[in-house]
């Protein structure tokens, strides 16, 4: 209950911040500093660090962050999540929180019925805090008494009882802990209750904490291994952040618990006992954390080349072209995050498309050769493959993604991007359409005329300029207030082909042994004016999310 709580909880807090939060992430990570402050905020508000990190891994595959100012982030967002730990041990143990859970449940529904999405999502935010310490509550009241079950204190004992040995002992068991419930949070505060029940004593605690710092960058790790080499680095930053930290806390483990007990007694922390322990914890975390940074944020460059050199990236061209780059299957658990990604791989996908444009150029230029057309055949196939099978990906990836946990706004920038993918895959198909008909025209021994080939080159001009309203629009679709610029090259296209179509026909009845020539010429100009239908229905398509 714990864990389901603190996933609604996050996921409403990530469907009510919405775009703000991304368009925050991309702004504010000029410099170190900036980022590992927007890393910390951002995961203090949405209360998930793995959210931040896939966040920041989007946006570096994007291009919108480099690698050097997402490690930064990723800083930041390791100081953000000890806020949870707070959270528990100010609340979960010094108040009954479990008796508001019922009215903040009911608080919840209530939100949760508006027509608003912005309210339901607070109310699902509201009703996740409530299971989270209901869960809390549960996990104390479950842990047997240490006086009615002597046995389990004699057991602990025996893990606790070996100096050094016990705290490296407890710092494995805190990592298994978080691997196994797949959330840090999650293990901080088992790690509270177990300290509250007497079954472990402080420095073992502490021992887990670190532990639990390992096991989330393990499991992020893990995530990590089917997805691009950019996340990949990212995770693999995230875990030399943190075994360094380790590795000094343990190097230091008596003096640094000494500065945590000075640093609560300072704060006034230390009136209750019950309580001390508890603030004590909390208080390592983040303190940890922050020296960590302080520490490591002097030597972003030199993680940036050791994970750059531990995890090359040299893939083919043809490689490039047929995988997705910005999208990967662990985003799929942050389906608000992920929307952002498809929308950068849908754009991708129309460069794609752009680039098979130039193939088909060259392919009408070369038509009578046979050698040079044949290669470019070949590329029109290829790319009618590639475009089939993009849009099987992400058509799969879009689907998979949980709409009950997407706001009404990405619901609706969903649809508009399986229309579009749907849209680019017909341009593929145009491509490899033109290919068979100029083959046909060759095996016919026919050749296009001077004026022919000309009226031809200029419409994959005209088509290319509509290439360039569509990506434009797909990429400024939150800030152009209209798609002007699309209707006018899908006019100009239409304007062309209708005038060169009626020039076609008043003379094609004195073509005589010419006249095949011009049927291909004809169905070649209809396939380009086709391709300018599908452009600007993806244009159309891409405004309607923002409209």
């Amino acid at each position: 209950m714990f864990l389901y709580g603190m996933n609604l909880m996050s996921s409403g807090l990530q469907k009510a911040a919405g775009n703000g939060l991304r368009k925050l992430l991309a702004s504010m990570t000029s410099n170190p500093v900036k980022g590992v402050l927007t890393g910390l905020g951002i995961t203090s508000v949405i209360q998930s660090s793995s959210a931040t990190t896939v966040m920041v891994v989007g946006f570096v595959n994007a291009g919108l962050l480099t690698l050097y100012q997402a490690i930064g982030v990723i800083m930041g967002a390791n100081i953000g999540t000890t806020v949870t730990a707070w959270i528990v041990s100010i609340f979960g143990f010094k108040f009954d929180i479990s008796t508001l859970a019922v009215p903040f449940m009911a608080l919840g529904f209530v939100l949760s019925l508006s027509k608003k999405g912005r309210r339901r999502d607070i109310g699902e935010m509201i009703i996740g805090f409530a299971l989270l310490f209901l869960g809390l509550a549960y996990m104390k009241n479950s842990v047997p008494s240490l006086d009615e079950h002597p046995e389990i204190f004699s057991f602990i004992q025996g893990w606790s009882g070996h100096g050094f040995a016990s705290v490296l002992l407890f710092l494995v068991f805190g990592t298994v802990l978080t691997l196994v419930l797949q959330s840090s949070s999650a293990t901080v505060a088992l790690t509270m209750v177990m300290l509250s029940m007497g079954w472990i004593e402080f420095p073992m605690a502490a021992a887990m904490v670190l532990g639990e710092n390992i096991g989330t960058t393990i499991t992020a790790n893990i995530a990590a291994a089917v997805a691009s080499p950019m996340a990949k680095r990212a995770a693999l930053a995230h875990t030399v952040f943190n075994l360094f930290g380790v590795c000094w806390a343990l190097l230091l483990f008596k003096p640094f618990l000494g500065l945590i007990a000075w640093i609560v007694s300072s704060l006034g922390m230390d009136s209750d006992p019950t309580q001390t322990t508890l603030y004590s914890i909390s208080m390592l975390h983040t303190t940890f954390n922050i020296i960590n940074t302080c520490v490591l944020i002097w030597f972003i460059p030199v993680i940036e080349k050791i994970v750059c050199k531990l995890i090359s990236d040299k893939p083919t061209e043809a490689d490039k072209d047929m995988k997705l780059q910005y999208i990967h299957a662990g985003l799929i658990s942050t389906p608000e995050l992920a929307v952002t990604e498809a929308s950068n791989e849908t754009i991708r996908f129309g460069e794609l498309m752009k680039k098979g444009l130039g193939h088909i150029k060259a392919a009408i230029e070369n038509a009578d050769n046979e050698d040079v057309f044949e290669k470019e055949r070949k590329k029109l196939v290829r790319y009618e493959e590639i475009s089939d099978n993009i849009e099987v990906q992400i058509v799969t990836f879009l689907n998979n993604l949980d709409k009950s946990a997407m706001s009404e706004e990405s619901v609706d920038h969903t649809r508009s991007l399986l229309r579009i993918v749907g849209e680019m895959e017909s341009l593929g198909d145009s491509g490899e359409a033109i290919s068979r008909i100029l083959s046909r025209k060759n095996n016919h021994e026919k050749h296009f005329s001077v004026d022919h080939l000309a009226s031809l080159l200029k419409m994959t001009e005209l088509v290319d300029n509509a290439y360039d309203a569509m990506l434009y629009n797909l990429k400024e679709a939150s800030t152009i207030p209209n798609i002007d610029n699309a209707i006018k090259a899908e006019m100009a296209l239409n304007a062309y082909r209708d005038a060169r179509r009626e020039e076609e026909f008043s003379t094609i009845e004195s073509k005589g042994d010419e006249y095949y020539e011009s049927v291909a010429y004809l169905s070649v100009l209809d396939e380009l004016e086709r391709m300018g239908d599908f452009i600007i229905n993806i244009s159309q398509a891409g405004f309607v999310k923002i409209a």
